[in-house]
């Protein structure tokens, strides 16, 4: 793009403190934003093509929102742990095979999103969020959920279409965990643990493209305690 076009979008940013530039073939960070790193709250630079993040992030002190979904991200900064402000930082559609471990240092995170990635393992760390509340692991190839999982404090789990057939029965102990998320899973009904219907604070358990028959889980001892936490969430939701 243009100089005169970034230019402008630098002089909106600076009176906005938002910075949005998607689908320009970006094929890195724009140097420029580092004049903007006193009042940027927002930045949007998805669908483009930066491969790496500049080593000098941790600089936007006020930043809250960081989207970078589309892109060509392996690996994040460890300056980013200054962040410490931001709230939102949504990475769907990169090339990361592994949690970046600086992202458990941005305790500040509300809504953390690696959709579409190529994450293998379920990231181990992010009990450190103690304000997490949505946690998007969808669409990589995530294949068991593990004993830490319950250390998380996300009350939304999504880890739709990934290889799951190991979920551990550790996820019942989720403090504020109200919706589970594992629809186009390899899970059997046995692999279903009971604790999560019977004593968990899980309200949306949504199983739907697995190797069994949602209708069956009706059978499973704890079904109706489950339904009554499903049928109470719908009526104040209503």
């Amino acid at each position: 793009m243009g100089n005169s076009a970034l230019k402008s979008h630098l002089e909106t940013s600076q009176k906005t403190g938002v910075f949005q530039l998607t689908g320009k073939g970006l094929q890195e960070f724009p140097e420029e934003l580092q004049r903007l790193t006193a009042n940027l709250r927002m930045v949007d630079l998805s669908s483009n093509k930066i491969e790496v993040l500049p080593a000098t992030m941790g600089n936007f002190l006020q930043l809250k929102s960081l989207t970078l979904n589309c892109n060509r991200l392996a690996s994040l900064p460890t300056d980013m742990e200054k962040l410490k402000k931001l709230e939102t930082l949504s990475l769907n559609g990169n090339r990361i095979q592994q949690l970046p471990q600086v992202l458990c240092k941005l305790k500040a995170l509300r809504s953390l999103s690696l959709a579409g990635n190529q994450l293998t393992v379920f990231p181990s760390g992010l009990g450190t969020l103690r304000h997490l509340d949505l946690l998007d692991l969808s669409r990589n190839q995530i294949h068991s959920v593990p004993a830490e999982v319950s250390e998380l404090q996300a009350i939304e789990i999504n880890l739709n279409q990934n290889q799951i057939s190991i979920l551990s029965a550790e996820v019942s102990l989720c403090p504020r965990l109200k919706v589970l998320r594992l629809e186009e899973n390899c899970l059997e009904l046995s692999s279903i643990p009971l604790s999560v219907l019977t004593n968990s604070q899980v309200s949306l358990l949504s199983v739907e493209g697995n190797l069994f028959e949602v209708k069956n889980m009706r059978d499973l001892d704890g079904y109706d305690k489950y339904m009554e936490r499903f049928t109470a969430t719908k009526k104040k939701c209503a």
